[in-house]
C-alpha cells in the first residue's frame, strides 16, 4: 500500500513538472530587440544661402578724346586695379547632378582708371575718372560631383565704376564739359568653382567680367568715351541653411 501511494506521488510530480515545461515553451522569447540604424542625410546643394566675399578688380576701359581737329586732337587710355569686397545670397536647387541657382550681390570696387592730364593750344585738360561700387543679379548653372560644384554665371549688372568727369581750361576762360558720375547698368558673365567643407559652410573662387554701358557726354567739339569694363577675381565663403 505503501509502495503504491508513493508511486502514485511520484507520478503526479512527474506530470507537473511536464505540464510547467510545456507552458515555458509557450511563452514568448524575449531576445534583444534589432538596433535601428539612422541613415546619414545626403549632401544637397538645394537650399538659401548668404556670404561674404573679397577679391581684386581691375579696369579695363578704353578712354577716348578729341577736339576741334583744325585746333587740336588728343586721346589716350588708362587702366587701374583695386581691392574688390562685398555680401551675396541667393538660393540654389539641385536636380541630380545638376544645379541651378539666382545670385545678388553688392561689392565695394576700389577700381579708377586714373586721372590724366592734356596741354592743347595752350590750354588745360583734366580727365578724372572715378566711382567705386557695383552690383550684379546673375543666374548659375553648374555640376556637382558631391561636394564639389563647377558652375558658370551671368546676368544684368549695374553701378558707378570708373565713371568720368572732363574739364578744359584756357587763361582767363574756363570750361567744364560734362560728367559720367552716376549710376550705369549693363551684363556681367564669368564662372567658378564652389566646395562644401560641411553640410552649412562652403567657399568659392569666381571670375566675373563686367561691361557698363557707354557714356558719352559732349560739349561744343569735345566728347568723352567712357566704357565701364572690369573684371573680377575673388574668393568667398558662404552659410547655407539646411533643407532637410
Amino acid at each position: 500500500m505503501r509502495s503504491s501511494l508513493l508511486s502514485l506521488l511520484a507520478g503526479t510530480a512527474a506530470l507537473a513538472i511536464a505540464a510547467s515545461a510545456a507552458q515555458a515553451a509557450d511563452l514568448p522569447s524575449r531576445a534583444a530587440p534589432v538596433p535601428v540604424i539612422a541613415a546619414v542625410p545626403v549632401f544637397t546643394w538645394t537650399g538659401f544661402y548668404v556670404g561674404v566675399n573679397a577679391g581684386y578688380g581691375w579696369n579695363t576701359n578704353d578712354n577716348h578724346r578729341y577736339y576741334d581737329p583744325l585746333l587740336a586732337y588728343y586721346g589716350g587710355g588708362g587702366s587701374d586695379g583695386g581691392f574688390v569686397g562685398g555680401a551675396q545670397i541667393g538660393y540654389n536647387y539641385q536636380m541630380g547632378s545638376f544645379v541651378i541657382g539666382l545670385e545678388t550681390d553688392l561689392q565695394y570696387a576700389d577700381i579708377g582708371g586714373g586721372n590724366q592730364n592734356y596741354y592743347v593750344l595752350g590750354g588745360y585738360y583734366r580727365d578724372n575718372n572715378n566711382g567705386n561700387w557695383f552690383g550684379t543679379v546673375r543666374a548659375r548653372a553648374g555640376v556637382a560631383f558631391d561636394r564639389a560644384l563647377i558652375y558658370v554665371t551671368g546676368g544684368f549688372a549695374y553701378g558707378d565704376v570708373a565713371n568720368g568727369s572732363s574739364a578744359g581750361y584756357y587763361p582767363g576762360l574756363a570750361y567744364y564739359y560734362g560728367s559720367d558720375n552716376g549710376t550705369s547698368t549693363g551684363w556681367t558673365l564669368g564662372g567658378g568653382v564652389e566646395y562644401a567643407f560641411t553640410n552649412n559652410l562652403t567657399a568659392k573662387v569666381e571670375g566675373l567680367y563686367v561691361n557698363l554701358d557707354t557714356k558719352n557726354n559732349y560739349y561744343g567739339y569735345y566728347g568723352d568715351r567712357n566704357n565701364a569694363e572690369f573684371g573680377v577675381i575673388r574668393a568667398g565663403l558662404n552659410y547655407k541653411f539646411s533643407s532637410y
